[in-house]
């Protein structure tokens, strides 16, 4: 099972017994920390705790002095973390900050933890088989495992990815982020609970002023927390995130993606002038829509499913090139966006169509029509929300459900009900699109924004702090990008771009024949259960905010690859 996933970690797999035979780890080893470090998994001889560890923990050298626990000038942060279990067991999570999927087998107890970061930047899947346990970085490391027949979830027609911890396959679920899960190999009896969340916070209560100083000093003491050692690259789009993130870290190198003869999406001028700003080399990707055929594959098998995110290619042809330069780590802007109410979908909610066209808005004309309802009829924000999520049919209102009991948890604060509704449907394709790409390059993918004292901080701001006019959310951090001198064009931008590709477009131009043959091939072999995905992308297009077509695409590729077909 290591093997099948060893390009997540190319320095090393390894497997390991338990002292008492009842468990054995394997880990892909990617080094960042200390290049010339051995390889885990780790084993502490004296409590014969064993670890498999995935991710970084920025704080893991405060965390060893908070804890009173010694480390070696050449130990990382792997080594905290089997010290920590080992002296407190699964309380240190508490006190780790960063991103991970951990693994411990405990041999005092005879239990296995599987536990996974606050916000899922790394992913976990498990299946449990005749009493034994088994678990994976990647879902179809899983599927080899054992029988796990295919199953198209409502939610991938109705937004383009499975929820909370479903997969296509049965009997393989994702860890929740958050989680920890306990299993005890004597009884097999397994829990799970949640060790961090953001409900039930306390408002901050202080004025705009005192807000942006705890933000901006929050901001800077986290972000450069997250620079590697060693040389990185930073994926600067142009817009404010990045931006931010380029003046705060300096990374050696920047790498943009643009779409010659796409301007709308075009953003490498206000990219070159941050580049040359803070002197680091500039990359610019310039993929072709013949290119996405040849890649479609690789990038399939790198996600494991189908996942809806309009920056999958874009993402995809980054890493490569980063991959090219000989870069471990790459580093991104997520996070500013669901926190700080960046979505036009946010505006939306918060101030109304109306409002939102009526100021400067008018290219998400069609995203404002889903809100149009009867006149004089409130329309519930829950109701709101599902509406500009959807991006297929929803017949048992799953998703309505999922979106309304996720706004439920803010306590009546409706721009944080909208971060969680955020976290509970959209999400999870983007952050484990991030992950699964890079590491498919041997990349090590870090989101500074997501640090655990900065998430809480801006989920606690009032809604007004976060957004004070329809076209220009995060407020507070185009604020604190003023203060940084970042350029007016940044900070005072009202569109948001990122990585978005042309490729929608693509498939019903120039790639519309080889995207037809496509999903017509796979329709001829796919289950009927895959079948009302695909005939999706078979039907006319929507407009510029639909991607039915590219996410037929995707299933039919995804469907082409053996581990799926075996499943099917």
């Amino acid at each position: 099972m290591g093997a099948s996933q060893a390009h997540r970690g190319p320095d090393g797999t390894k497997h390991a017994a338990a002292m008492d035979g009842r468990a054995v780890l394997a880990m892909n080893t990617l080094l960042i920390v200390d290049p010339k470090a051995t390889p885990g998994p780790y084993l502490d001889r004296e409590s014969g705790v064993l670890l498999a560890f995935n991710g970084e923990t920025y704080n893991y050298r405060a965390q060893a002095a908070a804890w009173g626990i010694e480390l070696g000038e050449r130990d990382t942060d792997a080594h905290l973390i089997l010290r920590a279990w080992a002296k407190i067991g699964p309380s240190c999570l508490d006190g780790l900050d960063g991103m991970f999927a951990i693994a411990v087998y405990d041999p005092r107890v005879g239990k296995l933890f599987l536990a996974r970061d606050r916000l899922g930047e790394k992913p976990l899947y498990w299946r449990l088989d005749g009493g034994r346990l088994a678990f994976a970085s990647e879902v179809t490391t899983l599927t080899g495992y054992g029988p796990a027949p295919l199953v198209l979830r409502p939610e991938m027609l109705a937004i383009e990815t499975p929820t909370g911890v479903d997969t296509p396959f049965q009997g393989i679920q994702l860890l929740a982020p958050a989680t920890l899960l306990s299993f005890d190999v004597v009884t097999g009896s397994l829990t799970q609970h949640t060790y961090w969340g953001l409900e039930n916070r306390q408002p901050f209560t202080g004025t705009y002023s005192e807000a942006l100083a705890a933000f901006s000093v929050v901001l800077a003491e986290q972000v450069p927390l997250r620079a590697p050692a060693c040389d990185f690259a930073l994926l600067l789009s142009g817009g404010l995130d990045s931006s931010v993130l380029a003046y705060l870290l300096r990374p050696p190198v920047c790498v943009t993606v643009r779409y010659p003869g796409q301007d709308r999406l075009d953003e490498s001028k206000i990219a070159t002038r941050i580049a040359a700003d803070i002197g680091a080399e500039l990359v610019v990707v310039e993929p072709e829509p013949f290119d996405f055929p040849k890649v479609l594959g690789h990038m399939m098998s790198a996600l494991d499913y189908p996942m809806g995110n309009a920056s999958t290619f874009s993402e995809y042809m980054a890493y490569r090139r980063i991959a090219a330069l000989g870069v471990r780590v790459v580093v991104g802007g997520l996070g500013p966006d669901e926190f700080l109410m960046g979505y036009v979908r946010h505006s939306l909610v918060l101030f109304g169509a109306d409002a939102v066209l009526a100021a400067g808005m008018d290219a998400y004309r069609p995203l404002a029509a889903k809100l149009m309802h009867t006149a004089g009829e409130d329309l519930d924000p829950a109701d709101a929300v599902t509406r500009l999520v959807l991006r297929g049919p929803d017949p048992e209102g799953r998703i309505r459900d999922l979106i309304a009991a996720a706004m439920g948890k803010a306590g009546g604060d409706l721009a944080c009900a909208l971060t969680l509704a955020d976290l509970a449907t959209a999400w999870r394709p983007l952050v484990m699109t991030s992950d699964k790409l890079a590491s498919a390059f041997a990349l090590e993918r870090r989101s500074p924004y997501l640090a655990r004292e900065l998430v809480e901080l801006s989920y606690r701001l009032p809604a007004e702090h976060k957004i004070a006019h329809p076209a220009e959310g995060k407020r507070i951090l185009r604020d604190a990008a003023k203060a940084l001198g970042l350029p007016r064009e940044v900070w005072a931008s009202r569109d948001k771009l990122g990585f978005a590709s042309p490729v929608p477009s693509w498939l019903n131009s120039q790639l519309a024949t080889w995207a037809s043959a496509q999903i017509h091939t796979a329709l001829a072999e796919a289950p009927a259960s895959l079948r009302p995905l695909l005939e999706g992308g078979l039907t006319k297009p929507g407009g510029r905010f639909d991607r039915t077509r590219m996410q037929a695409l995707m299933a039919a590729a995804w469907f082409h690859g053996q581990t799926v077909r075996a499943a099917a």
